[in-house]
Parts: structure tokens; C-alpha cells; sequence
């Protein structure tokens, strides 16, 4: 059975399939071909409120890297927001709003996971 990843921050880039990579706090335990559902909201859930399912997807690259290596490299930190589902969000800004809702530093270490769609017949 499928582990349950939140996107209640960005379930639109999910539903329209163009949020490929995500970056957590934790989630060291994950490995290439892990299948996930990407569910807008898993905790903190009203009595009676069910998971919303968005889409079954299957991790294609996980790997640690300090939050900050969005803004070292402007280019590369503009293809990642595309990534990210935000593509009007510059790098530095990503930064400060990740900071303002995780806390932590710029240079805290964080899991980027890239990811691929699948069917939901596809496991």
C-alpha cells in the first residue's frame, strides 16, 4: 500500500500534473521507484473528513541538499520553481516562504524528490 505524501500547499501543480519535484524537511527514507499518493491534506483532518487522493506517482530521483542551492545558481534555481509547480515564484522567494511556514535556515539540509504520474492502475 502506498505511503500518503501531502501537497496541501500545492495541489494545483498536482491535479495538473506539472509539480515534478518537492522539497521536505525529512522523508530520508525514500528511494528511487518508491509509489507514493500525493493527497492534498493526510493530517490534521475533521472528524468525519477523508484523504483526497490527487495522483499516484512514482519517485525518480531522492537526494539531500542545503535549501539554499535554489539561489546559488539562477538558472538552474528558475528550471527548479517549473519544477516546483511555481513558475512565477522566484528561487530567493521560494526560500523565504519555506522558511516562514518549516522554519530553519537557508542553508538547512532538505530531501528534493523528483517524481514521475502514474495511472492509478500502474503500481
Amino acid at each position: 500500500m502506498p505511503r500518503n505524501m501531502s501537497f496541501s500547499m500545492t495541489p494545483l501543480g498536482i491535479i495538473n500534473q506539472t509539480k515534478t519535484v518537492t522539497r521536505r524537511r525529512k522523508w530520508k527514507f525514500l528511494k528511487v521507484g518508491d509509489i507514493l499518493w500525493a493527497v492534498e491534506k493526510s493530517m490534521g483532518l475533521a472528524k468525519g473528513e477523508k484523504v483526497k487522493r490527487l495522483a499516484k506517482i512514482r519517485v525518480t530521483d531522492v537526494r539531500r541538499e542545503s535549501l539554499n542551492t535554489l539561489t546559488r545558481a539562477w538558472g538552474w534555481g528558475l528550471i527548479e520553481m517549473n519544477r516546483e509547480g511555481l513558475p512565477d515564484i522566484p528561487p530567493s522567494d521560494f526560500v523565504h516562504l519555506w522558511m516562514e511556514h518549516f522554519g530553519g535556515k537557508e542553508d538547512q539540509m532538505v530531501t528534493r524528490i523528483e517524481f514521475e504520474y502514474l495511472e492509478n492502475d500502474d503500481a
